[in-house]
């Protein structure tokens, strides 16, 4: 994920982001790119506990130099997507652990990115707000967004497409069209349509 997330700089191959080479970009284009085409969503939120739910999810597009009007419209969007937008002046401290999620899927969304990187999305959720985070990535993959996630749950890992099983630091096992809804409804997954 260090890597897809230009974070890291991988040791040999290469690696194109849109049709371009970005494995040896200087670390400034990194972080602009970065910035405008990968979207972030970590395990523990990582929101910016001082601000709200509105600031938390402009503060990457504040980044770009986006003009103020454009910023309000694509935060508005992005917690109406995710159904926060009720709660857009609220601090991270007055939200469910599901909430928080939510905001943090709508602060990698804001900005559009070419990708988004999800580790351990679900891992402090309990299955409740788990399933409902699941349900909103499928819904932005439907939507035509490529998601990488990295999760240890095997009831989430069937709902991929395809899927990458490594063991330290090495592919093992490559699986192509999961079954995916099939297999998560037959193992108590429900899904919203």
């Amino acid at each position: 994920m260090s890597i897809l997330g230009l974070l890291d700089t991988p040791s040999e191959g290469t690696y194109v982001l849109n049709g371009r080479s970005v494995a040896d970009l200087p670390l400034s284009e990194r972080a602009r790119v970065r910035n405008r085409e990968i979207g972030f969503i970590f395990q523990s939120f990582n929101l910016i506990g001082d601000l709200t739910v509105y600031e938390n999810v402009e503060l990457p597009l504040t980044y770009r130099g986006m003009k103020a009007a454009e910023r309000k419209e694509r935060v508005m969007a992005a917690l109406e997507k995710v159904g926060m937008s009720h709660r857009a002046k609220h601090l991270p401290s007055q939200l469910s652990g599901g909430q928080q999620q939510r905001v943090a899927v709508a602060r990698a969304v804001g900005g559009s990115p070419s990708i988004l990187l999800a580790d351990e999305p679900t891992g402090n959720l309990d299955s409740k707000n788990g399933e409902a985070v699941m349900e909103l990535l499928r819904e932005l993959h439907r939507e035509g967004s490529t998601i990488c996630m990295v999760t240890h749950d095997p009831r989430y890992a069937r709902v991929a497409q395809r899927a990458i099983h490594l063991f330290d630091g090495r592919v093992v096992e490559e699986d192509a069209a999961h079954a995916g809804q099939k297999e998560m409804e037959a193992s108590g997954f429900q899904f919203k349509n």
